[in-house]
């Protein structure tokens, strides 16, 4: 009888100083060959570091224009006032201050506006107090309808713009006040409001190397893509405001039968349906509550998955833009990019890998 031959794998040297042979980690067996770098790759990051490098040298601060004028609400202001103060210097939100604490107390914003209004719609025997409704009974709103109240956030305005960004990102605010503290009287004063818009702008004028982000979005898969909410010129304005709160957007697109994009619904387009505190128009239909825009809406801006952020930004650059609408060549809805996506983006992506 022979012996059979040992065909288990043998470990060979070299072998250490103890005898043993080398160790191979599992993941080595694991993890593929890594693909050579793409031009494109490599300049994609550069871009990428370069903003954020930019982003960390410059302060908050450094972000406002020359000239600006800023707008505070009292908590004790009415709803009914408010609204149309913003309408009057057209703008859709501001800071709040609460003149009995002496202090900041958030910031008002069109997601307010939506809330008050689901609150009538599902009260409209108190649709009658509403004159009465005040700035500092907004958060008894949000718990009649449980929603969470939104983060007070804010930022010294000589902090680094990228951590203002980066306090944007993890509260999913838009906007972030500029707070700074008075070390004679220990009080805080506001001093200004920061859009994501207005950071992207102020990237896309000086930073250059946004002209290196080359990488297509359908590569990127920047923005979303699928579980698109739509709605359609015959859609009940009162349902599109529901589905804003429900998903936490602030827009939707309209499409035609054919699944073109027709026009886009904004949470900001709330805020003139109920101009002058009437409530009866949520009744209307999207395309009857899109007829009241004010003739300044810049319209609908749009890309495709080809278009890397280089374009986006030439044109964040040029035009004041909150959203662009992923079409293709027959402008069917491919997907939304939104500027928080943007952000999220040049601020993330690959962030790990840096040294």
């Amino acid at each position: 009888m022979t012996k059979a031959e040992d065909t288990r794998p043998q470990l060979t040297g070299p072998f250490n100083s103890l005898g043993h042979a080398p160790f191979v980690q599992p993941s080595s067996y694991l993890r593929p060959p890594m693909a050579s770098e793409r031009p494109i790759d490599r300049e994609e990051r550069q871009g990428l570091r370069a903003i954020r490098n930019f982003l960390k040298v410059r302060t908050s601060y450094d972000v406002l224009p020359l000239s600006f004028r800023l707008i505070i609400f009292d908590t004790s202001l009415s709803v009914k006032e408010s609204l149309n103060i913003l309408i009057q210097n057209g703008i859709v939100s501001a800071p709040l201050w609460d003149s009995k604490a002496s202090k900041f107390a958030g910031l008002l914003t069109t997601s307010d506006y939506i809330n008050v209004i689901q609150y009538y719609f599902q009260n409209p025997a108190a649709l009658d107090q509403i004159d009465q409704f005040r700035l500092d009974s907004l958060r008894d709103v949000e718990k009649a309808l449980g929603v969470a109240p939104p983060e007070t956030i804010s930022i010294d305005p000589e902090r680094p713009l990228y951590e203002a960004c980066r306090r944007m990102l993890e509260s999913r605010a838009r906007r972030i006040p500029l707070v700074t503290n008075d070390s004679q009287t220990d009080r805080s004063h506001v001093l200004s409001v920061i859009t994501q818009y207005r950071i992207l702008k102020f990237v896309a004028v000086n930073v250059p190397d946004t002209q290196m982000l080359r990488r297509p979005l359908g590569e990127l898969k920047v923005g979303t893509y699928t579980n698109i909410a739509t709605a359609s010129m015959d859609t009940p304005v009162i349902d599109v405001i529901h589905i804003l709160v429900e998903r936490s957007i602030s827009s939707m697109p309209i499409l035609n039968s054919d699944g073109v994009v027709y026009n886009v619904f904004e949470s900001v387009d709330v805020i003139a349906l109920i101009r002058g505190g009437v409530y009866d128009d949520l009744s209307l239909t999207v395309g009857e509550v899109l007829k009241k825009r004010s003739p300044e809406f810049p319209g609908i801006y749009t890309c495709s998955l080809n278009d890397g952020l280089d374009t986006i930004f030439d044109t964040i650059r040029k035009s004041r833009v909150h959203r662009l609408v992923v079409v293709d060549e027959h402008f069917k809805l491919k997907g939304v990019l939104t500027l928080s996506d943007i952000l999220h983006y040049i601020l993330l992506e690959g962030e790990t890998d840096e040294v």
